[in-house]
């Protein structure tokens, strides 16, 4: 098979080849066509100059035809012989003295045939006319003519010769040049599909095949990146599932050697593991069918303010427990949006858990929600200890701990995940902003109109 490469040198050559045929054809044509008509435009000239004196000489045209075929000297024309059959000569009369055609001599030319001729004027008096045939001019061997047009007709070929040299050269170039980095990209894309991700190509270009390379190092690097995360992710859930199993089987096979009796603490350390473990299954779940787009959502019209005031409802034994105030501040007026109750309810549950978690004694947690253009915004504020600036971007992350005091509250990182992937399943968005030290505020907003 043969390569891109010599496709392209191939496909250039044959351009510039007819490129070349084509312009050496018609610059011979041409040059040929010009050449001739200066030759005959000189020749008729010096035939019009010496007519002119054959007239003056002789007092009409008697005999002229015979003294132009045969050299007559001085009177004559000087020592040259001219081929009348090119041209005809018409009297004042409009009567053709000499040459084609010869059944018209005895006929008037007409006015409009002379229309192209060239009058002779002796004495501001016309006394006839030239008319030029359209008989290609002939050239003799080693003549000075032919020896021009050869010289013509080998500098076209010489040309045509240096401009097929020249596309060849310049076609392997350009050819070379624009499957170098088809080359890398393929080099590269064979390393990747033999498990080698993250690789990248040099940049050659801001073209088409430039742009190409850019997305192919976008989406080595945003493979390498997901391999990683996905690796890291299998290693957060087989933690978090070895904790709780580990306590389950330790208690399970203690209670089977009778090495404990059951207590009820046991039962209740079995009963708490039994669904630190469900939730996590279920987090996983939620997370897997969001990610095919498939997680169920019952709509039904839900006033912003009655979903932010049952949030604090359910809360508001745990806030005073902390010494938290826990508000909600919403318009009655708020249009209603079309939600899953019970899933928007999961996702501003887990807001206000994380709220508590970093909100010390005395703090605050304020529920708040506003109209947006076609949209309504509910918003979760704390005054706690705020997210630091370098975990902001990653908090959406799953299985991301950004210190090591989540890692300490059991925390298995997914909260916000699901957060996010309950929110964009609604066709909204979650926003977080946070100051160390200040606080941090979650914004979602949802559409007042469900997504196709």
């Amino acid at each position: 098979m043969r390569s891109l490469a010599f496709k392209l040198t191939l496909a250039f050559l044959l351009v510039g080849l007819s490129g070349a045929v084509l312009i050496t054809a018609f610059l011979q044509v041409r040059t040929r066509s010009a050449f001739d008509q200066f030759i005959l435009n000189q020749e008729q000239q010096t035939l019009v100059d010496q007519l002119t004196l054959y007239y003056q000489a002789h007092n009409g045209w008697e005999g002229v035809e015979q003294s132009f075929q045969s050299n007559l000297g001085p009177q004559g024309p000087p020592n040259s012989k001219h081929d009348l059959s090119r041209y005809t000569l018409v009297g004042a009369d409009h009567y053709v003295v000499f040459g084609n055609p010869r059944d018209r001599q005895r006929q008037p030319i007409p006015i409009n045939d002379l229309n192209r001729a060239i009058p002779l004027v002796i004495k501001n008096t016309t006394v006839g006319w030239l008319l030029q045939g359209q008989n290609p001019v002939p050239f003799g061997v080693n003549t000075p003519e032919s020896i021009f047009i050869e010289n013509i007709n080998q500098a076209a070929l010489l040309s045509g010769l240096v401009a097929v040299i020249l596309a060849l050269l310049m076609g392997s170039l350009l050819a070379f040049t624009l499957t170098r980095s088809l080359r890398e990209l393929t080099e590269a894309t064979v390393e990747i599909a033999r498990g080698k991700l993250g690789r990248q190509v040099k940049i050659r270009s801001r073209d088409e095949v430039g742009e190409l390379a850019t997305a192919f190092n976008q989406m080595s690097l945003n493979m390498d990146r997901a391999t990683q995360a996905r690796r890291q992710m299998t290693a957060d859930i087989a933690h978090d599932l070895r904790t709780p199993l580990s306590v389950l089987t330790g208690y399970a096979e203690a209670l089977a050697d009778g090495k404990l009796p059951g207590t009820l603490e046991i039962y209740t350390i079995f009963h708490e593991e039994t669904l630190h473990l469900n939730k996590l299954v279920e987090d996983l779940r939620t997370l897997s069918l969001a990610d095919v787009g498939e997680l169920p959502l019952n709509r039904d019209p839900a006033a912003p303010l009655a979903i932010l005031e049952r949030v604090s409802a359910r809360h508001t034994l745990i806030a005073q427990q902390k010494g938290v105030s826990l508000e909600v501040q919403a318009a009655l007026n708020l249009p209603a949006v079309p939600v899953d109750a019970e899933r928007i309810n999961q996702v501003l549950d887990n807001l206000v858990v994380n709220a508590f978690r970093y909100t010390p004694s005395g703090g605050q947690i304020l529920l708040s929600a506003a109209a947006a253009p076609g949209a309504v915004q509910l918003v979760v504020r704390d005054s706690g200890s705020g997210i630091a600036a370098a975990d902001l971007p990653h908090i959406f992350d799953r299985f991301y701990r950004g210190d090591s005091s989540r890692r300490q509250t059991g925390e298995s990182g997914l909260g916000l995940a699901i957060v996010k992937s309950i929110v964009e399943a609604h066709g909204g968005r979650v926003e977080a902003h946070s100051t160390q030290g200040q606080g941090t505020t979650f914004t979602i907003t949802l559409p007042l109109a469900a997504p196709a």
